[in-house]
C-alpha cells in the first residue's frame, strides 16, 4: 500500500468509498470541486486500486481542517486511515499549521476514538449538524497540547 496525490481519474472510486462510508455523502461534483480549488487530497493505493482517501485544507495561517477521511470497508483494520492521517499531519506540520479541526458524528464512537488516539480532543457539540439531523463533535488538535 502506498499513498499519492489524488488525480481526476480517481474520482469515481473515491466517490464509491464516500457513498459506502457516509450516510450523507458528498456529491461527486463537490469532491471534484474540492480537488479543483486546491485542497490537499491524498489517496491510498493497494494493487493499483484506490482503497482510501483524505481531503484537507489550510483554512488560514496556522489553521488546518480535515474535510473527509474514509477507507473501503474491505480494507479497514489495516492502518490505512492511520497512514493517511499521519501523512496529512506531516503536511500540516511542514506548512507550520498549529491547529487542526474536523467534524465527526457524535455517535460515531469508532471515529471519535480514532481521532483521540492521535491527540484530537472534543471542543464542542453542534446539534443537527448533518443533513440527517445527527449532531457533530468539533474536534481539535493543537501542537501545544503535545507534551515533550
Amino acid at each position: 500500500m502506498y499513498i499519492r496525490e489524488f488525480v481526476p481519474s480517481d474520482l469515481g472510486r473515491v466517490y464509491q468509498i464516500e457513498v459506502e462510508s457516509f450516510s450523507t455523502p458528498y456529491e461527486v461534483s463537490l469532491l471534484q470541486q474540492l480537488y479543483e480549488i486546491g485542497t490537499g487530497f491524498l489517496v491510498a493505493i493497494e494493487d493499483g486500486e484506490v482503497v482510501g482517501y483524505i481531503i484537507f485544507w489550510i483554512k488560514e495561517e496556522g489553521l488546518g481542517h480535515i474535510i473527509a477521511l474514509a477507507v473501503d470497508k474491505k480494507f479497514r483494520g489495516q492502518h490505512i486511515a492511520t497512514r493517511l492521517l499521519m501523512m496529512a499531519m506531516t503536511i500540516f506540520k511542514n506548512c507550520d499549521i498549529h491547529r487542526i479541526t474536523l467534524e465527526v458524528k457524535s455517535h460515531n464512537d469508532i471515529a471519535v476514538s480514532f481521532y483521540k488516539k492521535f491527540g484530537f480532543v472534543i471542543d464542542r457539540k453542534v446539534p443537527n449538524y448533518y443533513e440527517d439531523g445527527s449532531d457533530a463533535y468539533v474536534m481539535i488538535f493543537k501542537t501545544d497540547m503535545i507534551h515533550n
